[in-house]
């Protein structure tokens, strides 16, 4: 068994959630009398619920208040985005490639288990991954590496053997924390903002088995 590993980000980089998430956040700004634009999407994309509840809606609530406006935005993103998940190209041909090559698979989301279940359910993949971190998993979200180590960790391999595919800023940081590799596909944010990976793609089409390889030399 190979001691290197790929770990996968879920929205932006393995399926188009984006437009589900934006509606769900705008629906929950509505019901509390004020917006949630596309530039607060882009802003937040890729944090963790309660990061983006204090930064576009202020941080005077309660953890409890915190948590039920979370579920109620994650309930909200389920229920718009369940007949709807398509992969990005080249995601299902490069997990069975990676499979085909008998590398350490892992998926690690800022997104509740719940949301990453529907997902990979929705599009058969679950048994791709050996180990799946979600948001419960970690005290901290990106661009903390937290997530990406204890990946690392449930894998049996080291940090330095390790890359992360992603597409948002925070993730991109949060893999350079870790001491790891990062590809970083531009499905949400152009290239420019991705600079800090070791290399950017317009598509995981464009990536092989070979090219993990060579980041790893």
């Amino acid at each position: 068994m190979p001691s290197n590993a790929v770990i996968w980000d879920l929205d932006g980089v393995i399926a188009d959630t984006a437009p589900f998430h934006f509606l769900a956040w705008q629906r929950v700004a509505q019901d509390r009398g004020t917006t949630f634009t596309e530039t607060d999407f882009k802003q937040t994309f890729g944090k963790r619920n309660p990061e983006i509840i204090a930064e576009k809606f202020g941080r005077d609530f309660s953890p409890q208040e915190i948590d039920s406006l979370a579920r109620k935005k994650e309930e909200l993103f389920r229920r718009i985005a369940k007949q709807s998940i398509r992969p990005f190209p080249g995601v299902l041909n490069l997990l069975l490639s990676l499979k085909a090559a008998s590398w350490r698979t892992a998926l690690v989301s800022s997104t509740p288990g719940e949301n990453i279940r529907l997902i990979t359910g929705s599009l058969g993949i679950a048994g791709f991954f050996d180990t799946m971190v979600a948001d419960k998993d970690v005290m901290r979200g990106k661009p903390d590496p937290e997530g990406f180590l204890l990946a690392a960790e449930r894998l049996g391999v080291s940090p330095a053997s390790c890359v992360v595919i992603e597409d948002a800023v925070a993730g991109v940081r949060a893999a350079g924390d870790a001491g790891m590799k990062c590809i970083a596909v531009t499905n949400t944010h152009p290239a420019e903002k991705l600079a800090e990976a070791d290399k950017i793609v317009d598509s995981l089409e464009t990536v092989t088995v070979n090219t993990f390889e060579f980041l790893l030399r």
